[in-house]
C-alpha cells in the first residue's frame, strides 16, 4: 500500500509529481532544453545538484547543519528542489513510475533492515 500521496504531517499534500514535470518540461521548452534532456545528461544534472546541495554543508558541524539560518534552508531547499525536478523527468523519460519505484525500495529495506 502506498503512503507516498498521502497528506503529510502539516496537512499539505505530498509532491504533486505530474504537476512538477509539467512545470519542468515547460521551462524546457521555453527554453529550447528538451534536446539536452536525455536520460545520461539528467542523470549528471541530478549529480550536479546533489553536489551542490551537499557543499551547503559542506564546512558546518553536525549541530550548526541542524540549525540553519532561513538563508542557508531557502539555499538548501532550492538544491533540493532541483533535484526533484530533474529526478522527475529523468523518471518520466524512462517510463518508471516514481511512486511505484519508491513503495518497492521501502518494501525491499524492510526485508533487509531491521524496523522499528
Amino acid at each position: 500500500m502506498s503512503h507516498v500521496n498521502d497528506v503529510s504531517d502539516a496537512g499539505r499534500p505530498h509532491l504533486n509529481i505530474a504537476h512538477i514535470n509539467r512545470e519542468f518540461r515547460a521551462i524546457a521548452a521555453a527554453n529550447n532544453w528538451q534536446a539536452y534532456h536525455n536520460p545520461k545528461n539528467l542523470a549528471a544534472a541530478v549529480s550536479v545538484e546533489a553536489s551542490e546541495l551537499l557543499a551547503e554543508f559542506q564546512w558546518l558541524s553536525v549541530e550548526e547543519s541542524c540549525t540553519l539560518s532561513a538563508s542557508q534552508k531557502s539555499q538548501v531547499a532550492d538544491e533540493i528542489a532541483d533535484i526533484i525536478m530533474y529526478l522527475t523527468e529523468l523518471s518520466a523519460r524512462l517510463n518508471i513510475d516514481m511512486v511505484e519505484a519508491v513503495d518497492t525500495k521501502i518494501q525491499k529495506n524492510k526485508q533487509r533492515f531491521k524496523q522499528a
